[in-house]
């Protein structure tokens, strides 16, 4: 099953940013529980690359996010991601593709959607989504149509059938679904928020 397959079976990305190493793996560890089978990390979490390392024997699809620089994308494969995403357009996204990393590529306009899919992206991550929200989604699959898009920012519990419904291949996550839980907070909260998410997915 590739990525792209990944993301249209489950419809959720789960993304995790935090300043505690080991209440980032718990973190993702109550998402994999709840059903949240596609994580991401962010390389801008504290020894982000040992939480990967960490969860890479209990999670399939565990992701690196905000993957900028080649470097970024060599050490995210060595410590176990399967997929890279990315902020925007540049070298991180060439380097993934050129070491067989899929990526989620960052972008907004339709100028920079077509240099995601020419560059090889595997989808393109519509970033920052909630600025231009689910009208603006369905109006780039007007001359889009057959591109993978995963919008991620600001996108709250009541946002996903919307965005579900103007063709999202599946929406990515932060800080409304796990809340304060990478930095040490309440993982019975995170569980019931996650619980929350899954159900607005149907």
């Amino acid at each position: 099953m590739s990525i792209v397959e990944a993301l249209a079976e489950h419809r959720l990305l789960g993304i995790i940013r935090g300043n505690d190493p080991d209440a980032c793996v718990e973190t993702a560890r109550t998402l994999l529980a709840q059903g949240v089978e596609v994580l991401e990390v962010s390389l801008t979490s504290r020894d982000a690359l040992t939480v990967l390392g960490r969860l890479a024997g209990s999670a399939r699809w565990i992701g690196a996010g905000t993957v900028l620089t080649a470097r970024d994308a060599r050490r995210a494969r060595d410590a176990g991601a399967t997929f890279a995403v990315t902020p925007a357009l540049g070298e991180g996204v060439t380097a993934s593709i050129e070491m067989g990393l899929p990526v989620l590529a960052g972008a907004l306009t339709p100028t920079e959607v077509h240099a995601a899919v020419t560059a090889g992206a595997a989808a393109v991550k519509l970033f920052p989504a909630s600025e231009f929200g689910p009208d603006y989604l369905a109006a780039l699959r007007a001359p889009f149509p057959g591109v993978p898009f995963v919008p991620v920012g600001g996108i709250s519990v009541e946002d996903v059938p919307r965005y579900l419904a103007a063709g999202a291949l599946a929406v990515g996550v932060g800080s409304p679904l796990v809340g304060d839980a990478p930095d040490g907070g309440d993982l019975s909260a995170l569980a019931d928020r996650a619980a929350r998410f899954v159900k607005a997915l149907s």
